[in-house]
């Protein structure tokens, strides 16, 4: 049966000020009244239902998850003593679910992504558990056709066909290549022969233990030592002592880079469209325009205005005057002003505001 894992321990500072370290990204909404947390798991409900959702965040989300989710059991919301990368998270979600379900397959998702349509994904998980059926010891993943030359995503290199299921193609990954440059990423583009990393995962639990096992070791009976706790009076403890000891570092670095020149990765081409909800501009993508091209959310009154994402209360007018290419975000306590092409560097100034002394704005 497929299982799901939903990744939800990341700060989202690039969403600042309206994302906050008591708040981040995941559990935000960014059109509709649902969150991404909520979307996640509503996405997949249909084909891993509440009693095989798990969700692993920070120890400090963990009642915002249980709120936000109260249709999951309280015990299949992990948070996490510290961050450590998702490796151990990955490998301990896998560990978890393998003590329940042996024979299960599961599914690895980030909880602040937005897919679509729906019925799209569905069917590319439905192709995904078949691979997976047919190929106990491969490690699946979806990448994405690349829609512009981002130098934001990593990138797969696809390699020869391995087939077809729902009518969803896979392939062999030849190689990862971390976030490239821009003329870089406009030669993968250009070649077809990369799609971007989505950083979704299907694979047999016992798949991804035994890659972990073979090369991060550390990890691998770190967490099946945490999860055979799991449930009994010594769980938390064990957890703490056992998870801050380990070593942060990515999946993709410790297992999938390696296992994809070993021959053991396939990349399904996703039939859907996919945004990592990365910064400010996705709002873009998610939101209509108005006949100058701002994006606006919350009470604004602009004149000469062009090209601009604005976001305000409904209680606090923002009014702007002869300005172009700029993103206001008002939430709170707090304002930011940038500049279009400097919208990826706000966890610049996150991390300034933290030196700074300012700590309670974050």
């Amino acid at each position: 049966m497929l299982h799901a894992m939903i990744m939800a321990g990341g700060g989202g500072t690039r969403f600042w000020p309206r994302s906050r370290d008591k708040r981040p990204k995941q559990f935000l909404s960014f059109s509709g009244d649902r969150t991404l947390l909520q979307e996640t798991v509503d996405r997949i409900s249909a084909q891993a239902p509440p009693e095989r959702t798990w969700v692993i965040t920070g120890a400090a989300y963990a009642d915002e998850t249980r709120r936000q989710l109260p249709e999951l059991a309280a015990d299949h919301i992990i948070g996490e003593p510290c961050r450590r990368d998702t490796a151990p998270c990955v490998g301990l979600g896998a560990a978890l679910i393998a003590k329940n379900d042996p024979d299960a397959t599961l599914i690895v998702m980030p909880a602040d992504h937005v897919i679509e349509p729906v019925q799209e994904f569905r069917r590319a998980v439905h192709a995904a558990d078949q691979f997976a059926t047919d190929n106990p010891g491969s490690l699946l993943t979806f990448g994405i056709p690349p829609t512009f030359p981002s130098t934001g995503y990593g990138y797969i290199r696809v390699g020869a066909s391995a087939g077809s299921r729902q009518d969803v193609p896979a392939s062999r990954v030849s190689e990862f290549k971390e976030k490239p440059d821009a003329e870089t990423a406009e030669r993968y583009v250009a070649s077809g022969e990369y799609l971007w990393n989505s950083g979704i995962f299907v694979w047999k639990p016992a798949a991804i233990l035994g890659e972990l096992q073979a090369r991060q070791p550390d990890i691998h009976a770190a967490v099946n030592r945490i999860a055979a706790t799991h449930g009994s009076p010594s769980w938390q403890e064990t957890f703490r002592a056992e998870f801050e000891a380990l070593r942060g570092i990515s999946i993709d670095y410790a297992v999938m880079q390696d296992a994809a020149a070993a021959g053991k990765v396939l990349v399904l081409r996703a039939p859907y469209t996919w945004d990592d909800v990365g910064s400010w501009l996705a709002l873009e993508r998610r939101n209509a325009q108005d006949a100058n091209h701002n994006t606006v959310q919350g009470l604004h009154c602009g004149v000469d205005t062009s090209e601009c994402v604005i976001v305000s209360d409904d209680d606090h007018l923002i009014g702007t005057l002869g300005v172009e290419k700029l993103i206001i975000i008002r939430h709170g306590d707090a304002t930011l002003v940038t500049t279009r092409d400097r919208e990826s560097d706000v966890k610049k100034l996150v991390d300034a505001i933290k030196a700074k002394g300012l700590g309670r704005f974050l």
